[in-house]
């Protein structure tokens, strides 16, 4: 998805420290267009465009999904709903200034609203039970941003990580509903015609469970994200972004500071709770143990490492998330290492990874790209006008 612009200035080699978190979110935020200049083969219309994307990556996912075995499928459903999180804390966090420890608790919520709806002896529509999980997750999410609306920094971290640590163990409290230690067994939608007649019209075979539960995490995917970018570029966005970057201008302006807080975690609650859904159908287990504080770090370890304020910064840092774990596991088993070596040489190596990137790219590498492609333009606009 296109990611929407922010008027801000590319910093220069003697910026002061302090400005280096904006900085790095602004670089992020940047548009295509406005990193190469205005140039861009997309149409203006912000909805157009977006439309345009929209199918171009539709089209995309088919022909990988279509060309590659179920094994990798499965890895794709596993990006979906890190993706589809890491969106929603996008906007958290890179666009409103509001940090959350907390997420994997919304995703709980999703997820076992899921889990539940589908067990049920009559199951309602697949639809339906995505959005009642939504709207469930999206009121969990108004509560806490209520609580959280005038708390900043290290303080709201502590309030969403007590959500974190809390919410999931509601579920060993109430064994008989929420299944406990064990959790609950999630049902797999049954295919529809139409989708097997579909598929064995491209590929020729029918289709698997895996890819039918591929199919609708990408397509989860891509409905949340061409949402959240038209969000992010309307006058949602910019107000958002006016409440980060001054919030003492945006109140003298008349913007009410904590509501439109509130809306952005209700915002970022949905896609938590969308993606808690899709992580019940492609895990087929909702337990607590899914659910702890270490997956709402890693949501954010994604964001940050693939741009704070950018969608496509998200889906890179959730596929990182999932594949260079087990590449790098594959890399250790290849040098004759046994499995468990290898698995813990992996997360060794992948933390080395995220420090160096960190060190290195802390705009991230979606923001790092955009501001070197920028400082090029600027020294050649300059060069030019010398001559």
């Amino acid at each position: 998805m296109s990611d929407l612009q922010t008027p801000a200035s590319s910093p220069t080699a003697g910026a002061a420290t302090s400005d280096a978190p904006s900085t790095a979110t602004a670089a992020s935020n940047a548009s295509s267009a406005q990193a190469a200049g205005g140039r861009t083969f997309l149409p203006r219309n912000t909805l157009l465009r977006h439309l345009l994307v929209l199918v171009l990556c539709a089209v995309g996912a088919v022909v990988l999904l279509e060309t590659t075995d179920l094994g990798f499928n499965a890895q794709v459903g596993y990006v979906a709903f890190y993706a589809i999180a890491a969106g929603g804390l996008t906007v958290l966090t890179g666009l409103n200034g509001q940090i959350s420890l907390g997420h994997g608790a919304l995703m709980a919520v999703g997820a076992y609203t899921t889990a539940l709806l589908l067990d049920a002896e009559e199951p309602l529509p697949l639809v339906v039970v995505f959005l009642a999980a939504v709207a469930l997750t999206s009121l969990v999410g108004a509560i806490v941003g209520v609580a959280a609306a005038r708390l900043h920094g290290p303080y709201l971290a502590g309030a969403t990580l007590a959500l974190a640590v809390g919410l999931p163990g509601l579920a060993l409290y109430y064994r008989s509903f929420l299944g406990g230690e064990q959790g609950l067994t999630v049902s797999s939608p049954d295919r529809p015609e139409w989708f097997t007649d579909v598929i064995r019209s491209l590929s020729g075979g029918s289709p698997s469970g895996v890819k039918w539960i591929a199919y609708i995490s990408v397509a989860c995917l891509l409905i949340t994200y061409f949402l959240l970018a038209n969000l992010m570029r309307s006058r949602v966005g910019r107000t958002w972004r006016a409440v980060r970057d001054q919030e003492v201008a945006a109140e003298l302006a008349g913007i009410d500071l904590g509501r439109w807080r509130v809306l952005a975690f209700v915002v970022s609650a949905a896609a938590a709770g969308l993606a808690g859904a899709v992580l019940a159908l492609v895990v087929r287990l909702t337990a607590p143990t899914g659910f702890t504080i270490v997956l709402s770090l890693s949501l954010l370890t994604a964001i940050v490492i693939g741009g704070l304020g950018s969608l496509l910064g998200a889906l890179i840092g959730a596929a990182l998330l999932v594949f260079l774990p087990r590449v790098l596991r594959d890399a250790g088993e290849s040098l004759d290492m046994d499995a468990a070596q290898a698995a813990e040489i992996s997360y060794v190596v992948y933390g080395v990874i995220l420090v160096l990137v960190m060190l290195f790219a802390p705009a991230g590498l979606v923001g790092s790209i955009r501001l070197a492609w920028m400082k090029q333009r600027a020294r050649r606009a300059a060069g030019g006008t010398t001559r």
